[in-house]
């Protein structure tokens, strides 16, 4: 379903730090509005969908 909001799980690959955030499922696609780690990473990341 497109616009679906879910539970999205996020893993810095540089310094492990993980955050959980909501998002909205547009098409292949979820948008959360992340940016960047607290390392100042912002390409290199884990995302899976959250249960």
């Amino acid at each position: 379903m497109i616009g679906m909001r879910v539970k999205v799980s996020i893993r810095c690959k540089r310094c492990g730090e993980r955050f959980v955030l909501r998002g909205k499922q547009e098409k292949e696609r979820v948008e959360t509005g992340f940016k960047q780690c607290l390392c100042d990473n912002r390409s290199d990341f884990d995302i899976e969908l959250a249960e």
